[in-house]
């Protein structure tokens, strides 16, 4: 069975590269990204590990805990971090997951029969507090990821877990939001006393409530 958003994450435990976790212990009370690369040592996924180190400080600002995850040992990857820090110039600092026995791959649905029967496709999960999926994005092996795109549905998934908003296209932190059709209209002054801007009877625009 595949997973779907809104189910739980399945928890694990598992060797690293900083030693054994259990996921959900890792997690704690943070919100959490996992992501998968078909094998270590692949030119996309360097960049990709790279990119996730040089920004520490914008996962850890918004509570996220990062961890890869690759069907290659922990010997193997504490060869790949080295060349990672080398070759990007940072230092990597999550842990890298090694499911040689690829059990939470399966358990993830991150082996793809058409893409592989062996490696991992590049998944990317975005896990809430409660260990519920917000958040699922599959990419093919030559396209590298997203990062600010990865941080913009964090600012989203966060913003609108805790408000009675969505996010309209495109939107980037401290732009306006959509008040969600559950809001009714006699609410809103109350609600989000910044003011709001009605487009159309559905289409209900106010700024950013948490700034």
């Amino acid at each position: 069975m595949s997973l779907r958003l809104g189910d739980k994450a399945p928890n694990f435990k598992a060797q690293t590269s900083v030693g054994e976790i259990d996921f959900y212990e890792f997690l704690g009370d943070s919100w959490g990204v996992l992501f998968s690369h078909p094998a270590d040592y692949t030119p996309v996924c360097t960049t990709e590990l790279g990119r996730t180190a040089a920004l520490k400080d914008e996962f850890e600002k918004r509570n996220v805990k990062v961890a890869a995850l690759s069907v290659d040992s922990v010997e193997s990857h504490y060869g790949w971090i080295s060349d990672i820090n080398e070759t990007q110039n940072v230092e990597v600092n999550f842990p890298i997951i090694a499911d040689e026995n690829r059990e939470i791959a399966e358990a993830y649905d991150m082996i793809h029969p058409n893409a592989s029967l062996t490696a991992t496709v590049r998944s990317l999960f975005i896990i809430a507090p409660d260990k519920s999926i917000k958040l699922i994005i599959t990419y093919p092996a030559s396209t590298g990821r997203n990062f600010q795109e990865i941080l913009r549905v964090i600012d989203s998934l966060q913003l609108t877990a805790n408000y009675s908003v969505a996010t309209p296209a495109d939107w980037k932190e401290g732009e306006d939001v959509v008040i969600t059709p559950a809001v009714k209209d006699e609410e809103i002054e109350a609600r989000f006393p910044k003011g709001h801007t009605r487009v159309k009877p559905y289409l209900r625009l106010t700024p950013q409530p948490n700034k």
